[in-house]
This record gives C-alpha cells, sequence and structure tokens, in this order.
C-alpha cells in the first residue's frame, strides 16, 4: 500500500499527563527506525498550524491524552470518522479544540488523510503545571507505540528496532528523559507545580 504516513504526538508537556501524545512520539522516534513515507512530528498546541502537513498525507496516527470518562491510564484506539468526535467529546484545553478545528479544515477543503487513528490514554493528572506523567499514564507509551507501529506496517509502513532522525520533536532541553532529570526533589518542589517554570515572586 503506497503513500505517506504522518505520526503526530499533540499535547502540552507542562500539563503533566496532557503531554502523553508528546512523549509517545519522543520515544516513537528513540526506538523505531522508518523510511522516509513516515514522518514523526511534536505538534504540541499548534492546531491549524498543523494543516499543511495533513494536506501531504494519506495517513494519520495521533497520540493524545483523551479524557473518556475512564479509569487513569485505560487506552481506547479510535479509527475513521469517529477520530473528531472523541478528540471533542470532553475538551481539556485549547490544544484539542484546534486539532479538532484541524481536521475538519482538511475535510472542508478535501485535503483530510484518507486513514485516521487516534491512540488515546485517559489522563490521572491535569492540574499540575510543570509536572510530569503520572506512572499510570507513562506506563502506557510502550503499548501506544506497539500499536502504531502495527497500524503503519499493516499498511506498508515498515519500520525495524533503532531511532529515527528528524528536527520535529522538542528541544532537547524538554524531552523527556532531561525534563525528568532536571526535576527537584519533592522536599525542594514548589506545592503548586514545578517552580522551574513559575515565575519568580516580586519583591
Amino acid at each position: 500500500m503506497e503513500g505517506r504516513a504522518l505520526v503526530l504526538g499533540i499535547g502540552n508537556v507542562l500539563w503533566a499527563d496532557e503531554g502523553f501524545g508528546v512523549r509517545c512520539i519522543e520515544h516513537l522516534a528513540d526506538t523505531r527506525s522508518f523510511g522516509p513515507d513516515v514522518r514523526l512530528l511534536d505538534g504540541g498546541t499548534q492546531g491549524l498550524y498543523l494543516l499543511p502537513l495533513l494536506e501531504d498525507a494519506d495517513r494519520l496516527v495521533v497520540f493524545d491524552a483523551v479524557d473518556y470518562g475512564l479509569a487513569p491510564g485505560t487506552m481506547k484506539i479510535v479509527e475513521g470518522d469517529e477520530v473528531p468526535r472523541f478528540l471533542g467529546a470532553k475538551k481539556m484545553s485549547l490544544h484539542q479544540t484546534g486539532f479538532q478545528d484541524v481536521i475538519a479544515t482538511a475535510e472542508l477543503m478535501g485535503h483530510c488523510p484518507g486513514e485516521l487513528l487516534l491512540i488515546g490514554c485517559q489522563p490521572e493528572e491535569l492540574e499540575d503545571y510543570g509536572g510530569g506523567l503520572r506512572d499510570v499514564v507513562a506506563a502506557r507509551i510502550p503499548k501506544a507505540i506497539d500499536i502504531a507501529v502495527a497500524w503503519l506496517a499493516e499498511r506498508g509502513h515498515a519500520s525495524e528496532p533503532g531511532a529515527t532522525r528528524t528536527d520535529d520533536l522538542a528541544d532537547t532541553s524538554i524531552r523527556h528523559s532531561a525534563y525528568e532529570a532536571g526535576r527537584p526533589s519533592e522536599e525542594d518542589a514548589c506545592r503548586t507545580g514545578d517552580a522551574r517554570f513559575l515565575p519568580a515572586a516580586e519583591g
């Protein structure tokens, strides 16, 4: 099966489990080697800025934290026409509104990828500015990657163990390992979030 695939991680790594999608795409790039027919991208919260990338893809895989109203860490896989509905079922932040608009706009313009796959994970914590993924959510990353790899392989987008070189990921300073390594201890951390991302007190 010919064509091009875009694999997209969306979300905001500064809000705890909101970063699930972005961390998935990082780990996928670190562990699987794809050919030029597959593009791996940290979509962050870019919204409509992603539209030209969808227009250039035949297939789209999206990793995201989605509030399905289920137990934290529960994964749900959605395909095809159902994807926009689930992305907008219960919006957790502006990025979901933005990405739902991206798909709707691409459809109106006749440039939406022909096949869509949403790999979503129920978050545990979102109200922790500067916080990292909770354990129950982080533990789902390998499974999410396996699902994406298998789905792509079934459509002719083969990969092998290794890494994919790409300039489409976040700066190395906020990649998962660096982000967590720089986290202060619980004794030193601000109770309302990570002090590295809070403005300095005046005075």
